[in-house]
């Protein structure tokens, strides 16, 4: 009780300082990823206005770089939009994960909330919302501060594209797994959370190894979270029995 009222009584300045600290780790992601996908929308013909005006309101890494590969492409709008909704599917899952922490929130509030959530955003909140629940302005510089730091990144990629002709060689496709690999360690704080997280990824890749290349990390996210939910009441019922 005494983590969540000292973090809740911050200052506003104070608290949106240390929102942004702790949003640098997926800035240091999102600058890179979203400079590879403002080359892309460049090569596929997408304006700068148009590219920065989808990372503001899609604001979904996969969803764009895969929506940025159809568009250049030529595929159908409609194609466009049932393929990045599906990818996006996730988004229920995490928005659910996190709602028993946010029911005294504003309609309004948890509207902007979820807009800015994103996989990255939401690994950070999980953590820090299960040692105790920050203040709304802690909360919201962390999503504001990654989602400007995707804008920035477009608004470089774009302005760079013509002058690079190949993105590969520059390996910036890696920065987003880094990222994921660097936050996922921050969750593991015992060996059952580690089991998990194996457990899950070997589903996902198996998935995909079978062709499940669309629901692979839904299905293995849904599995992996059952197995471990399962497996803890199974423990604590034995240890306080």
């Amino acid at each position: 009780m005494e983590t969540v009222h000292s973090t809740q009584t911050k200052s506003g300045r104070k608290a949106w300082i240390e929102g942004v600290a702790r949003a640098l780790p997926v800035v240091l992601g999102y600058i890179p990823v979203g400079f590879a996908f403002g080359v892309l929308s460049q090569k596929a013909g997408i304006s700068l206005w148009n590219a920065l005006l989808m990372s503001f309101l899609v604001y979904a890494g996969s969803a764009q770089l895969i929506a940025a590969g159809l568009i250049g492409a030529g595929t159908p709008a409609l194609s466009i939009v049932l393929t990045t909704f599906v990818v996006n599917l996730r988004h229920l899952l995490m928005s659910a994960a996190l709602s028993p922490y946010l029911k005294k929130w504003r309609k309004r509030e948890l509207a902007v909330f979820s807009y800015q959530l994103t996989d990255e955003t939401f690994a950070l909140h999980s953590v820090q919302f299960a040692k105790g629940m920050p203040g709304k302005p802690e909360v919201f510089a962390v999503n504001i501060t990654s989602q400007a730091s995707w804008v920035f990144g477009t608004w470089l990629g774009v302005t760079a594209g013509q002058l690079i002709t190949d993105v590969k060689p520059l390996a910036l496709d890696y920065a987003l797994p880094a990222m994921f690999i660097a936050l996922l360690l921050l969750q593991l704080r015992d060996r059952l959370q580690i089991y998990v997280a194996l457990l899950t990824g070997l589903l996902a890749v198996g998935m995909l190894l079978l062709g499940f290349d669309r629901w692979n990390v839904i299905i293995a996210t849904v599995l992996g979270a059952t197995i471990g939910t399962v497996v803890e009441l199974r423990w604590n019922r034995k240890r306080f029995s």
